[in-house]
């Protein structure tokens, strides 16, 4: 079957040719017809019934091969006409039949086609997929933005990105074969009254200079024979006009067109019951038919009361809905408690932001709910539900996040506005502000200068996006406080269902769940994903047995992730790592020192200047190679490594020698921490 559906276009298309140029029989181009005539009438049905352009893609190629076939038809049709005075059963009946039997007649039906196809329908159908095409193209860089912006907010996966680029490359394609397709309609509807003049001038030439027939006989066999000729062709080209109208002026739609016009011409009874009583009023002016303007006028009523009858017991349903829902509330005492409770992750905006929540395409909500299973799904934890209400003490378009309580971000997001980020923003309206994630500079422009910004080079963001980037932000960089002991036991318990062993050697045996919810908020810290949770707990197990002490049982965990932690960093197949001047390491092992936080390094403030200073010049030099690195040192000194070149942003990422050996990578040094004391040392 799929092998005889891959050949029908090829075959077809060697068969129009063979119309071109070998005669067929008159019984063979009558199926060829009524097939013409079908093929034309399925192309409008099925244009009706797409929800959206994209779904008929193959509509553009398919109007070609149609008017190829049609035009062969044509040349088929008047050799026989022109060689045999007949043309088949379905020419002669829409000659004689269709028209009856009066050329005049058949003309003039003719030309209201060709008029109705050529300036109504063609005409309209191609400037609409002319401007369509332009459109779609100038838009096509903003939703490409638009994508990348979703992908970087985590609200799409890789997948759904590619996905989605590869429709907005197919709609653009799509829009530009229309308005090339368009083309092909109105050149059949022109072809179509040249045909018609040439079957019609030789035709009479053949009857009277070869045939002997006189001019009245030739005029009335032959003219009746290309009028009917011209009926049979013009109607299939008139439903594939209508067709390229239909496709090019539809948007897209949850529903076909037929129920989609249904339901929205039956939205309002007033629009009925005025459009009712107009029709019986028409009935009353003298001379008017009564009867057709009485019967749509009834019905038109009689479907204005019964709409209308639904639409009350459609509200009538939704307050009874409403009502058993506000019966069902908490007692004050319970909602009171609820308002009292701290929540882990908390959105609050100011009056004028309630619309991010309000159900449209950007929804604040549904991001949210998309943030919640990215971060689950790089981090390894299910953050809680984010509680999102509005707050009339902030300023005006104003949003703040709130971590456990207690305020861990604050930025504006103005109602109306986009965020625009580049370097050429000067010539724009707006309001000059930072990115609160990045710090970049940046201006709020308002919404119907998207192209102008994107023209510039910026990247436009709408709020919804900016907002749910701060909150990804504020929530990886504080997931170790967002890790609660459920959370440790719901994990667990996952776990214990994929490796039952490495649970029960563990807990409770070796550890209680507070020690392993301190290493795993030890890992979170880190921004270490727990995520391979089988993995970490056989470590903890090996390492529990001689120790218990938290640092060391981090220290192993990680150890067992070392693969995972390096590929984070890697620059293709090579680690760009930054070395400890071997005597430089070995002092600092031996002023390490015990503290309740973790081992610190015990030096002088001069001393630790001048190292982080070393520290600082070699991320430099490696940045400005091109190059990210990381700082990598020896198991035992590592935690307090970190400690000492950690910065508020992250600084730089600290590996140990068994995290970066235990991954099958090439690395490469790129600098080296020195000192002179350590060397005297």
């Amino acid at each position: 079957m799929n092998r005889f559906a891959r050949l029908t276009v090829p075959v077809g298309i060697v068969g129009i040719v063979l119309l071109l140029v070998v005669p067929v029989p008159a019984p063979l181009l009558d199926f060829l017809i009524v097939c013409n005539i079908l093929l034309a009438l399925l192309i409008l049905l099925t244009s009706m019934f797409v929800k959206k352009p994209l779904d008929f893609s193959v509509f553009p190629s398919l109007l070609l091969v149609a008017t190829l076939f049609r035009l062969g038809l044509n040349v088929a049709s008047t050799r026989l006409v022109l060689g045999q005075g007949f043309a088949g059963q379905v020419i002669d009946a829409f000659g004689k039949v269709t028209v009856g039997g009066s050329m005049i007649i058949g003309a003039v039906v003719f030309l209201i086609l060709v008029v109705i196809q050529f300036v109504v329908v063609t005409k309209g159908a191609e400037r609409v997929a002319e401007v369509g095409a332009r459109f779609t193209l100038d838009a096509m860089p903003g939703k490409q933005m638009a994508i990348d912006a979703d992908l970087n907010a985590g609200l799409i996966t890789d997948a759904q990105a590619r996905k989605r680029r590869a429709e907005v490359s197919a709609e653009a394609d799509f829009y530009g074969a229309m308005d090339g397709a368009s083309k092909f309609v109105k050149g059949d509807a022109i072809a179509g009254i040249i045909i018609i003049i040439i079957n019609f001038v030789g035709g009479i030439a053949i009857g009277v200079l070869q045939r002997g027939m006189n001019v009245g006989d030739a005029l009335n066999s032959y003219g009746l024979l290309t009028m009917g000729d011209g009926l049979v062709t013009q109607i299939p080209a008139l439903l594939m006009a209508v067709s390229t109208g239909m496709i090019v002026t539809r948007s897209n739609a949850e529903e076909d067109m037929g129920r989609t016009a249904s339901s929205q011409l039956m939205q309002s009874p007033n629009a009925l019951l005025i459009a009712g009583l107009a029709a019986v009023a028409m009935a009353l002016i003298p001379g008017m038919p009564v009867v057709p303007f009485l019967l749509v006028g009834a019905a038109l009523l009689f479907g204005s009361r019964r709409l209308e009858a639904q639409q009350k017991k459609h509200n009538e349903a939704e307050d009874a809905k409403e009502a058993a829902t506000l019966s069902s509330e908490e007692d004050p005492n319970e909602r009171l408690m609820q308002d009292m409770r701290v929540h882990p992750v908390e959105i609050l905006l100011a009056p004028d932001l309630v619309d991010m929540v309000s159900g449209a395409s950007d929804d604040l909500l549904a991001r949210v709910r998309s943030l919640r299973h990215k971060i689950a799904m790089e981090l390894g934890i299910v953050i809680p539900p984010v509680r999102t209400r509005d707050n009339v003490e902030l300023p005006p378009s104003t949003y703040a996040i709130r971590i456990a309580g207690v305020e861990a971000g604050r930025g504006t997001a103005p109602s109306g506005k986009l965020l625009a980020l580049g370097d050429y923003l000067d010539a724009l309206p707006g309001t000059s502000t930072v990115e609160p994630v990045f710090g970049l500079a940046g201006k709020w422009i308002p919404t119907e200068m998207r192209h102008s910004a994107e023209m510039t080079g910026a990247t436009v963001i709408d709020r919804v996006s900016v907002l749910v980037t701060h909150l990804s932000s504020i929530v990886s960089a504080n997931a170790a406080r967002l890790l609660t002991r459920e959370d440790v036991r719901v994990l667990t318990e996952g776990v214990r269902k994929q490796s039952p062993a490495a649970v029960e050697e563990l807990i409770p045996g070796l550890m209680s769940l507070a020690e392993v919810q301190r290493v795993l908020q030890g890992l979170l810290e880190e921004q270490v994903p727990i995520n391979d949770l089988p993995r970490i707990y056989e470590a903890l197990a090996l390492r529990a047995k001689v120790s218990t002490e938290p640092e060391a049982l981090v220290e192993t965990a990680r150890q067992s992730l070392g693969p995972a932690l390096a590929a984070k960093f890697l620059d293709g197949t090579v680690l760009n790592v930054i070395m400890i001047d071997p005597l430089l390491e070995q002092s600092m092992l031996e002023d390490m020192r015990p503290a309740e936080g973790g081992t610190q390094i015990v030096m002088s403030q001069a001393r630790l200047d001048a190292v982080l200073a070393s520290v600082q010049s070699s991320v430099e030099a490696a940045a400005n190679a091109g190059r990210q690195a990381v700082l990598v040192c020896a198991p035992a000194v590592r935690p307090a490594v970190r400690r000492l070149v950690a910065a508020p942003d992250g600084g730089v990422p600290v590996l140990s020698y068994r995290e970066v050996t235990s991954a099958n990578i090439q690395i490469e040094t790129v600098g080296v921490v020195r000192h002179a004391e350590a060397i005297q040392a």
